[in-house]
């Protein structure tokens, strides 16, 4: 045989084995049950259901477009987990045969048995096929029950557990839900609680927006919030079905709250709710549009809807859609701070390292800074003179997708600081905001805020020598060895240990927070020559020194400064490590 041709008979081979496992795990019907009471029943593809107990009315169930909707002895939408639990039951039921030569053996089998007489009558429609169960007696030990296929010789007799799925009234197979199901992704929202808003959801960042009574962004987090309630509200009670109830007495006439949920301009679910329920007003009437059920539900379910228009407006000054990757400030010290790479900074034109978590902050105080008022909803440019907003704002935040990209600004903000309040306008609104106070002094003045807080890092084995001058008087501390200190060359040894683990700490010295930038000896920060200074004289000769100011004992810390490129820095001293400083680096007050 030809090599070639055998290599092509494999593939073929190959090719029929993959398609006949397609075929058998993706095309094939599921197999029947076997000694299935109801063969070839597929519960996915009933389109009806009957259900006659005995004694009672009629109960009829009809899937549409997914969901599933009684039809007598009310019409109104159904619980659709309880009846497909139930086909999926009868589908799997197998119970044991009685031949209907054994049912001759009775002479009164339709008697003895039930069948003339059932406890459920149950029908049920899949494409051209119908089935009829008769639901008999039980059996005398009453754990087992008879049932006879319309149709079909014989009868059979089975578990009784399943019987408790079948419904015994159309309220138990009756939808409590307020909102369909199956209708779980609403884009549009029209609301009337007084004031009429309509709400939309973009289809491309999937954010709300407000059309109606004005063009604004919407409260995400209440919108969304508002929907899941509404998705998990109950009706807890069925007052009336009739037609022609008087609406005006329930306070749905005209409604409370009028609330219609779509999809675009196609709104399916409507609800309407009104006046607090007889005796409880923690429940309050309800009805869904289309259905003549007029029900109660708890009060909570609709608490968000009855906020006003500013309510549903985004509590938030902008929502951060994309990364920035350049952030530049306007003011009194102009700085743009400039991604590099994945997680690292720089501010143009500085030389001095950028510390990333400062900046991540700084993001993460943007995105969170809310509104405290709708000052103005729409401004005018007399408006924003009179907010200081206009001819040019104290502070202007520009962030960017994109490095120089003046068409990839993700937020444009103005800031003005006035006696009355402090005023925020987005370029892209015509709205006048308000922030607190509080919020604002969070905002940074200037580049050099974001300097890495890392000053320095030496280990205390490179420590030659530590200096301590404080006003007139001098002390040199010599290192010996690992945690061996002297005061000088024979002069005695002091406690090496607690020295030493200061100097570790301070040779990994960072910043709590910078202070200023090429600052001076003044009264108001206390650098002078009567507080501490220490400088670290290293083994290769190099120097560090630390000078301490002003202390402010409510945080146990004090400011300090160190000269990094030429240039004066103050910052705040981490206060764990001041109270080190000041129990093993300092000049005890009776040394001269």
């Amino acid at each position: 045989m030809n090599p070639k041709n055998t290599w092509l008979w494999f593939v073929v081979a190959a090719m029929l084995a993959a398609l006949i496992f397609i075929f058998q795990h993706w095309f094939n019907a599921p197999a029947n049950v076997p000694n299935a009471i109801l063969p070839g029943l597929q519960p996915q593809t009933v389109t009806s259901v009957q259900i006659i107990p005995n004694g009672a009315l009629e109960i009829h169930a009809d899937r549409a477009d997914g969901s599933w909707l009684l039809s007598k002895p009310i019409s109104y939408p159904a619980q659709s987990a309880a009846i497909e639990t139930l086909l999926a039951a009868l589908q799997k039921l197998a119970p044991a045969k009685i031949s209907a030569a054994e049912l001759r053996e009775h002479t009164n089998s339709e008697t003895e048995f039930g069948f003339d007489n059932p406890q459920f009558s149950i029908a049920i429609e899949a494409g051209g096929r119908r089935w009829q169960l008769l639901v008999g007696n039980m059996t005398a030990p009453g754990d087992q029950v008879y049932l006879r296929v319309v149709g079909a010789d014989g009868a059979f007799v089975a578990d009784a557990d399943w019987l408790k799925l079948i419904p015994r009234s159309a309220g138990d197979w009756r939808s409590t839900a307020l909102v369909d199901a199956a209708q779980n992704d609403f884009d549009s929202i029209i609301l009337t609680n007084g004031a009429n808003i309509e709400l939309h959801r973009d289809a491309t960042n999937h954010l709300w927006f407000m059309t109606r009574p004005l063009q604004a962004r919407a409260n995400n987090d209440l919108i969304t919030g508002a929907l899941q309630q509404l998705q998990a509200a109950r009706a807890t009670q069925f007052v009336t079905d009739d037609a022609n109830a008087d609406l005006t007495s329930f306070g749905l006439q005209p409604a409370d709250l009028d609330l219609w949920l779509g999809h675009g301009t196609n709104f399916s679910d409507g609800l309407h709710t009104g006046k607090d329920a007889a005796n409880d007003p923690a429940q309050i009437y309800a009805k869904r549009e289309g259905w003549s059920a007029i029900v109660t539900t708890a009060r909570e379910n609709f608490a968000p809807w009855h906020g006003a228009v500013n309510d549903f407006r985004d509590p938030y000054l902008f929502e951060l859609t994309a990364p920035a990757a350049e952030i530049e400030v306007l003011g009194e010290n102009d700085f743009t701070l400039q991604r590099q790479g994945t997680n690292g900074w720089q501010i143009a034109g500085e030389k001095f390292p950028v510390d990333a978590e400062s900046v991540q902050q700084f993001i993460k105080t943007l995105a969170g800074l809310r509104v405290a008022d709708f000052v103005k909803d729409v401004a005018t440019a007399p408006d924003l003179e009179a907010y200081g907003l206009s001819p040019k704002p104290a502070r202007q935040i520009i962030l960017r997708s994109a490095i120089g990209d003046s068409n990839a600004v993700i937020a444009q903000l103005d800031f003005a600081a006035q006696t009355n309040g402090i005023f925020v306008r987005r370029a892209d609104e015509d709205f006048i905001y308000s922030i607190t106070p509080e919020d604002y002094v969070r905002l940074p003045d200037a580049g050099w805020e974001f300097r890495d807080r890392q000053i320095w890092n030496f280990s205390a084995g490179d420590v030659a020598q530590i200096t301590l001058h404080q006003g007139s008087r001098t002390r040199t501390m010599v290192r010996n060895g690992p945690g061996r200190w002297s005061l000088a060359a024979g002069s005695g040894i002091i406690t090496g240990k607690y020295i030493e683990d200061t100097t570790t700490a301070l040779g990994n010295l960072a910043a709590f927070a910078w202070v200023g930038r090429n600052v001076t000896a003044t009264e108001e920060n206390g650098f002078n020559t009567n507080n501490l200074q220490i400088i670290f004289e290293l083994k290769n000769g190099e120097k560090y020194s630390v000078d301490f100011g002003r202390e402010f004992p409510k945080w146990q810390t004090a400011l300090a400064s160190v000269t990094l490129d030429g240039e004066r820095w103050a910052f705040l001293f981490p206060p764990g490590l001041y109270q080190f400083v000041l129990s093993y680096l300092t000049i005890p007050a009776n040394v001269p």
